[in-house]
């Protein structure tokens, strides 16, 4: 069923009063703000009634108490823009009430000589009789008919109803609808805000484990510097040890070819004396002396290979391809916890408890 609506200047310009009826609609029933009207901390108004019936459906809790009055205080979300509206003991009665909005009902009221439905009402006629308001309701069809429509038209053999009863039902089915609609909203804001907590949780323990993983690999680390510092130190007690045999040695030969070296020196100039009894004085102990320097034995030499260092070689190849399959052990970390919380130490274990048996149980060798 189609329909026209026209509108009469009322007391003025109609355009502007439906204007004015607009902004006095309360979002929840629909209708006029009935007194007292409330105003929430968001600037958007409710009827007191409307506010208590949204605060009782998001939370139910409260709502089982079977209370007409709010003894606590609790929350709901304006169903305008969803702003979280915190309440206090006195719950919703303790909202400031908007006298501004209740003053202009009540001009509106007394500029107005019909209430606020019923002039659209008078003016909602029917498109196929002129002259017929629209006054029932087709429940088979589902749209507002005249009574021309029923009797004669294409409603004839519907099942009809009073207009002002399925609009009193329906206005209450949106407004249940609405209601329910609000506190779905306000459980959906509560898993979203659950699942932000998890976000929050899922970074503070990423944070955390990753500083868990620093301080792992840093101990690894502080025992692998740790080792090769004693095998440099080994290293470097056996090259002092070769070094000092073979400077020692060095030393000794050369203290040997000195004196050599000298004895020939003295034995040629004694063969250059032209006199032969002066030369048979001296020659006795020189013959003596180069016999005996020919005959001392000196330490023997350092063996083959034994400037070689290769016994120091390490070999880690089987270690790297060990700490390559390093991977995460979930759980690992707690049982650590667990085990270390009874002695009152601290979580993480020292360079010295990670490495079994110590500098020995790395392998090098």
């Amino acid at each position: 069923m189609n329909f026209t609506v026209g509108f009469k200047p009322l007391l003025g310009d109609a355009h502007s009063m439906d204007s004015l009826e607009k902004q006095l609609i309360c979002p929840i029933c629909l209708e006029m703000f009935s007194k007292p009207v409330v105003i929430l901390p968001c600037q958007h108004n409710l009827c007191r009634k409307c506010a208590n019936d949204v605060f009782q459906a998001s939370n139910p809790l409260w709502q089982s108490r079977g209370s007409t009055t709010v003894s606590s205080g609790g929350r709901f979300r304006c169903p305008s823009c969803r702003h979280e509206v915190v309440l206090d003991r006195h719950g919703v009665y303790g909202l400031q009430r908007n006298l501004l909005v209740e003053n202009i009902i009540d001009i509106y009221k007394q500029e107005s000589s019909r209430p606020l439905h019923s002039k659209a009402e008078q003016h909602l006629m029917c498109e196929e009789h002129e002259d017929e308001k629209i006054n029932i309701y087709c429940l088979n069809c589902e749209v507002p008919t005249c009574s021309l429509c029923k009797v004669f038209g294409a409603h004839k053999d519907c099942e009809v109803a009073p207009l002002p009863t399925i609009y009193k039902r329906q206005k209450s089915e949106l407004s249940d609808g609405i209601a329910m609609l609000v506190a779905g909203n306000d459980r959906v804001q509560a898993v979203i805000t659950q699942m932000e907590e998890v976000c929050q949780t899922i970074e503070d323990n990423s944070r955390r484990q990753k500083q868990l993983l620093n301080q792992r690999f840093e101990a690894l680390c502080a025992v692998l510097e740790e080792r090769k510092g004693e095998l440099l130190q080994a290293l470097a007690r056996e090259q002092e040890e070769k070094l000092q045999r073979v400077r020692g040695l060095i030393r000794q030969y050369g203290d040997h070819l000195e004196a050599s070296s000298k004895l020939v020196e003295s034995a040629i100039q004694s063969m250059e004396e032209p006199q032969m009894a002066l030369y048979l004085q001296q020659a006795k102990e020189l013959i003596n002396k180069v016999g005996a320097m020919s005959k001392v034995e000196l330490a023997g030499r350092p063996e083959p290979g034994y400037e070689s260092m290769e016994q120091f070689t390490v070999s880690v190849e089987h270690l790297a391809e060990m700490l390559r399959t390093i991977d995460f052990q979930p759980g690992a970390s707690r049982e650590e916890e667990e085990e270390v919380a009874p002695d009152g130490e601290e979580g993480s274990a020292g360079p010295e408890e990670e490495r079994p048996g110590g500098p020995e149980g790395t392998g090098l060798h």
